[in-house]
């Protein structure tokens, strides 16, 4: 998502380029597009130029939405489930560390909730382009002659 957002407003991505340059497998990358697409957070276009992109400005992507596209609910324990729709615990109602786990939820929630793929990636990373991997370099010592 991060170099979909570098990238946003200058058309589709391959996921080849973008597997390259985070040093990601393709096919993983493959299996993440789905779900993100399924949420309506990218779109993919077919052709010679064909790719994804970000389907909404990465300042309107919430980084909550994107970790339950992936992830699913936001649920550190099943009885602390996001989703009414999740299983629960039957031990929920009278379970003495329910209380902990859901406040867990809420401050993961919340802190996801409240930022957006802008808050990532910079508008000067995103006016730059695609986000190149940091690789590490070689550190030389020069050791003195006694």
């Amino acid at each position: 998502m991060a170099q979909l957002a570098c990238r946003f407003g200058s058309g589709p991505a391959s996921l080849t380029e973008i597997a390259e340059q985070e040093d990601l497998p393709r096919a993983y990358l493959e299996q993440l597009v789905l779900g993100l697409r399924d949420a309506d957070l990218v779109r993919s276009t077919r052709g010679a130029h064909g790719g994804y992109e970000l389907a909404r400005a990465p300042e309107l992507i919430v980084m909550g939405e994107v970790l339950r596209a992936l992830e699913g609910p936001i649920a550190p324990m099943i009885c602390a489930s996001d989703d009414p729709n999740h299983m629960t615990c039957v031990r929920t109602g009278y379970c003495m560390v329910n209380f902990m786990w859901i406040r867990v939820r809420d401050a993961i929630a919340g802190a996801l909730d409240s930022m957006t793929l802008a808050d990532l990636v910079p508008r000067v990373a995103r006016q730059a382009g695609p986000v190149l991997p940091i690789l590490p370099t070689a550190i030389t010592t020069t050791v003195a002659a006694d």
